[in-house]
């Protein structure tokens, strides 16, 4: 799913700090910085998949997906919904086990450009994850290690189990609070599993004719920048009038980097809910705004015109 965004994505995440990300869908983030984009520049994207062929389990969205770039992507429905949202069905069909729909990112990125297996990155220095979300059933968040490893675990992979929750709920998880099933053939640790993951998994399984609603809020990982930043950015938005770029949600003063589509920093300033960035030299197009602070962490897209 390579697009102009993307890039500026990839820019961003090799000067980032891999040990720590943060991705809230209330800031307008259409890909989870990763910080560990393997070079294809496709890591960090949402997706979502299903029990098929055998099932006919599926997530009816509240728009429809898609951008000029992927009739697959999932932007339309972060803006909707300031997170990945959606309802869901559980169709058991001819599958002998239970049925089930997920939504995932891929931690490095497939093996090309156009797609191909999710190549593993060591996430280790992430700590573990945290996770915020409302779900109408419990559903758990399972670490993907790649077609070929979850085929030889008997995709017993290692995961947490997330309660069913109405309201926002946050759940951190460190690497070892990872733990399989233990209905498969092959082990592995937590710990082990963060080494080589791949992607992350938010899934829902269950009963078949089991329905409800979901909604993924904000992902980070589980360090001292991730803890305390996950609910602190949900709350941040930038905003552009004209020129001006203004911020809301800052607690404190922090620091904002307007970057271009080869990483270059254009504008960078100190900014708060008071102070804003004046953009008037700027020419027009699409740029990447990153703030960074002791309560904050998080990049938003904006486009001048």
């Amino acid at each position: 799913m390579k697009t102009k965004i993307l890039t500026a994505a990839a820019v961003l995440a090799a000067a980032s700090v891999a040990s720590a990300f943060t991705w809230s869908g209330a800031a307008g983030e259409y890909f989870v910085n990763t910080g560990l984009d393997n070079g294809t520049e496709t890591a960090g994207y949402w997706y979502d998949y299903a029990d098929g062929p055998g099932g006919q389990s599926a997530v009816t969205w509240p728009v429809a997906k898609g951008n000029d770039y992927s009739t697959d992507a999932l932007d339309p429905i972060i803006d909707e919904c300031q997170g990945v949202c959606g309802t869901f069905t559980l169709v058991q069909g001819t599958n002998t086990y239970d049925p089930f729909v997920g939504i995932g990112f891929n931690v490095a990125g497939t093996e090309e450009p156009t797609g191909g297996e999710a190549t593993p990155a060591d996430a280790s220095a992430w700590g573990g994850v945290c996770i915020t979300y409302t779900v109408d059933v419990k559903a758990s968040l399972e670490m993907g290690l790649g077609d070929t490893k979850d085929s030889e675990l008997g995709y017993d992979v290692p995961f947490v189990s997330l309660p069913k929750s109405a309201s926002a709920n946050e759940v951190c998880t460190a690497w070892s609070g990872f733990k399989q099933a233990g209905w498969g053939k092959g082990k592995i640790t937590g710990d082990a599993a963060a080494a080589i993951l791949a992607a992350l998994k938010f899934k829902i399984q269950g009963k078949d004719g089991t329905s409800g609603s979901f909604n993924i809020m904000a992902v980070s990982s589980m360090n001292d920048v991730g803890i305390k930043n996950v609910a602190a950015a949900s709350a941040v938005k930038a905003t552009l009038s004209g020129r001006t770029l203004s911020f809301a949600g800052i607690k404190s003063v922090a620091t904002a980097e307007v970057m271009n589509l080869q990483g270059q920093v254009i504008v960078k300033g100190a900014v708060s809910s008071s102070a804003s960035l004046d953009l008037s030299s700027v020419d027009a197009g699409v740029y990447l705004v990153r703030v960074a602070g002791k309560s904050v962490d998080f990049s938003q897209k904006i486009v001048i015109k």
